[in-house]
């Protein structure tokens, strides 16, 4: 065993926990019930399998231009991934793509009921009434230039 042996034994290991933890993501996809639930399976365990993907890659590739192409994906993947959940777990819930049941504490249900009755008062509020139209005005004759 030489010493350039050892990081790409390291490599294949990670490659491999990697390969699990997505195809953990795909099940989770597939096999869970709701919008919220798939969420969370796609998220975490599939973020995770990216980041030991990406760091076997950097071990076997032992070069600092692979790490330039290495770190945006990182950071992008680090970046999107929270928002993008976020963004479609608040339109499940609105769309009422979830299971009450299985949810411990509805943080939503206050900031959209509260939503609601804002946008039901805004509804209500009395409106201007239309102004009759004004007569047309007769044109001014021109004024004499001083």
């Amino acid at each position: 065993m030489t010493t350039d042996t050892i990081p790409d034994l390291i490599a294949a290991v990670l490659l491999v926990l990697g390969g699990i933890l997505t195809l953990a993501a795909g099940v989770g996809l597939v096999r869970f019930p709701d919008a919220p639930s798939r969420l969370h399976a796609s998220t975490k365990p599939q973020v995770l399998g990216l980041v030991l993907v990406l760091i076997a890659l950097a071990l076997s590739a032992r070069s600092w231009s692979m790490m330039l192409v290495l770190i945006p994906v990182f950071v992008f993947q680090m970046l999107t991934a929270p928002i993008s959940a976020h963004i479609v777990a608040r339109a499940a819930y609105r769309m009422g793509n979830f299971r009450k049941d299985l949810i411990y504490e509805d943080d939503l249900d206050d900031a959209i009921e509260h939503a609601n009755e804002e946008r039901a008062s805004s509804e209500k509020e009395p409106t201007r009434p239309p102004q009759p139209p004004q007569p047309p005005q007769p044109p001014q004759p021109p004024q004499p230039a001083s």
